[in-house]
């Protein structure tokens, strides 16, 4: 057991830094490109495992399911990330990316037919007001040029939210190294796209140390490396307890911010952050008359999906 919690601590750390990273890269790489080497160094982790047990895969494999998956979960999310940090702070980018339990319970209710207890609703309730009081309650944020920062960290959520559904409905028996090798390749194609149709690389600022720190701790161990411990912790442990990562995150993020970026810690920040956890705590929890049920016309929604 203590292993798993060195794992859970270990995943914090590494997935709570990614947010600064992408702060790093975005002089350098620019937001698409950020995409492209997040998604390609973690490839680049995956390809050799890969190949290592090419005979024991069936490579009949589910296409479309895994592209439909790595736009959503690596193109379009690790897009609005960086994007999103160009108007707000790793912290707060951090914070809203813990919301994602929340969205996976709407989009599970409103697209999968999922069922949601009356206690699901409240902490969707609940989660929504935290989201307020982190944007001091200036509504205005999410509308029109305004929306870029905390508006496209919310959709980044709700792309993870609609891909962790989209895996677990189509995806479910296919493994865990497939999913997630052709997932970052899909987004490494995105990203390489999309940064070739807008911005390119700026190749001398690409050879400083600090932005090869960041490629290789984004992608490889982000990416690659972060990927393979939280499906351990879910494998050895529980969902449950890998989900627990969603609590760690943004004060691991917190932490860095304030460490490397010397990014403030305001008020409305813990306060905000704090009510967003108790609504994400609220809309995860099952209850115990529903949990298993199974039956396409009452589905109990497992709304942990944490990247």
């Amino acid at each position: 057991m203590l292993r798993l919690y060195g794992a859970l601590i270990g995943l914090s750390l590494i997935w709570g830094l990614s947010f600064v990273f992408m702060k790093w890269l975005l002089p350098p790489a620019g937001i698409w490109g950020i995409v492209f080497l997040r998604c390609l160094a973690g490839a680049v982790v995956m390809l050799p495992i890969l190949w290592w047990k090419r005979r024991e895969i069936n490579w009949k494999l589910p296409w479309k399911a895994l592209v439909v998956v790595g736009i959503f979960n690596c193109g379009l999310a690790w897009g609005l990330i960086p994007l999103s940090e160009t108007e707000i702070n790793s912290s707060t980018a951090s914070i809203l990316n813990a919301t994602t339990p929340i969205w996976t319970g709407i989009i599970g209710f409103i697209i999968f037919s999922y069922i949601l207890t009356a206690r699901q609703w409240m902490g969707i309730l609940i989660g929504f007001f935290g989201i307020l009081v982190l944007m001091d309650f200036q509504i205005g944020q999410l509308f029109g040029k305004e929306f870029i920062g905390i508006g496209t960290m919310l959709l980044a959520s709700i792309c993870y939210g609609f891909a962790g559904h989209f895996t677990k409905r189509f995806l479910s028996s296919t493994s865990i190294l497939i999913i997630t090798t052709f997932t970052l390749l899909t987004g490494a194609v995105i990203g390489l796209i999309a940064m070739l149709l807008t911005e390119p690389f700026k190749p001398v600022m690409l050879m400083e140390p600090l932005t090869i720190f960041a490629i290789v701790g984004l992608g490889c161990f982000g990416s690659g490396v972060g990927q393979l411990i939280y499906f351990y912790i879910n494998k050895n442990g529980s969902p449950e307890l890998a989900a627990s990562v969603t609590y760690l995150i943004p004060a691991t993020a917190m932490v860095w911010g304030y460490i490397l970026l010397g990014e403030a810690i305001n008020p409305n920040v813990i306060i905000g952050l704090l009510i967003i956890f108790a609504g994400v705590y609220l809309s995860s929890k099952r209850s115990k008359e529903n949990e298993g049920t199974n039956s396409s016309s009452g589905k109990q929604a497992d709304l942990h999906h944490v990247k």
